[in-house]
């Protein structure tokens, strides 16, 4: 699977922002996707995932009630809306596909992983 993340950019405190994620190859709708965020000299973390048939969905406590992720398997893309952005979103954010998953908030989890969109938020 090739995933490419956009929609990235500098925002201010409380705006919001869409990200996207084209999936190609393989079968999209087989795949979980997880989107997950590295801040400027930090490691790289959950943010939220969604399950292959859309239904079931998982956040991070710092974006629940915020952030919405969704998917479109006949598009093969996956979104991550992001709402009341705060300074600590600021982090390069990447859309990642897993075949089989735990709990879907690892890293190691998921097999495949996109080049990354910045998003900045500026307080």
């Amino acid at each position: 699977v090739q995933l490419q993340a956009s929609g990235g950019g500098l925002v201010q405190t409380g705006d919001s922002l869409g990200l996207s994620c084209a999936a190609s190859g393989r079968t999209f709708s087989n795949y979980v996707m997880g989107w997950f965020r590295q801040p400027p000299g930090k490691e790289r973390e959950f943010v939220a995932r969604v399950s292959w048939s859309g239904v079931s969905t998982s956040y991070a406590d710092s974006v629940k009630g915020r952030f919405s992720i969704s998917r479109d398997n006949d598009k093969n893309m996956v979104y991550l809306r992001m709402n009341s952005l705060q300074p600590g979103d600021t982090a390069v954010y990447y859309c990642a596909a897993a075949r089989t998953i735990i709990s879907g908030r690892r890293t190691s989890e998921y097999d495949y992983w996109g080049q990354g969109t910045l998003v900045t938020v500026s307080s």
